[in-house]
């Protein structure tokens, strides 16, 4: 075997570590209440993430596209590059993971392309369309979902104030299921696109 041959086995490693890091790190959460709830099974949460999110990870490339193609330009990485990236990764999430810091390897995965393709090649690196895509979306995760979730509770608080908690928490726990089953389906179509989008030359 050749040393290419090598290089190329250990960065696929490396790939498949940070993915790993990021299924015990972030597809956890898409189930996280419905097992703390009790209206699911922990295994029954699993069958259910599981098939949700290799649907997710099928449904569509367009986050991928982003990734691959327009974050950093594709003529500066290399395995070498695409390795430095991955190792940041599994360091930062297991470190996170280790401490119980909240994080999100999709930041992470951007980050480190960027800086690595940030010390192969200088700020030329880097494509602004890319970029603009992953700040809006910081953007809106953060406050339009902080303001739409505090809205809806507060509707649902009082439409639901004089209505009894048992019946309440039946109706909630069928719709937790529905909601853990759409964040799963989520996750896939966001994270799972990612790391297989990560373009090797």
């Amino acid at each position: 075997m050749d040393i290419a041959s090598v290089i190329l086995f250990l960065v696929l490693s490396l790939v498949l570590w940070a993915e790993f890091v990021n299924g015990w790190t972030d597809a956890p959460n898409s189930i996280a209440t419905v097992v703390t709830t009790r209206v699911l099974s922990p295994k029954q949460a699993v069958i259910i993430a599981t098939i949700l999110n290799i649907l997710g990870a099928f449904s569509g490339t367009a986050v991928a596209a982003t990734i691959g193609k327009g974050i950093v330009r594709t003529d500066i990485i290399s395995l070498q590059t695409v390795g430095a990236a991955m190792v940041a990764i599994i360091f930062w999430s297991t470190l996170a993971w280790r401490y119980g810091l909240p994080t999100s390897e999709s930041h992470a995965l951007i980050s480190g392309l960027a800086g690595a393709g940030l010390a192969s090649g200088g700020f030329e690196a880097l494509l602004w369309e890319g970029w603009s895509k992953v700040l809006i979306g910081i953007l809106f995760s953060t406050f339009l979902g902080f303001g739409l979730a505090f809205g809806i509770f507060s509707l649902l608080a009082r439409i639901f104030y004089n209505t009894g908690i048992s019946r309440v928490r039946r109706l909630f726990g069928k719709l937790q299921i529905i909601s853990a089953s759409f964040m799963a389906f989520s996750h896939g179509s966001n994270d799972g696109q990612k790391y297989s989008s990560v373009p090797f030359h």
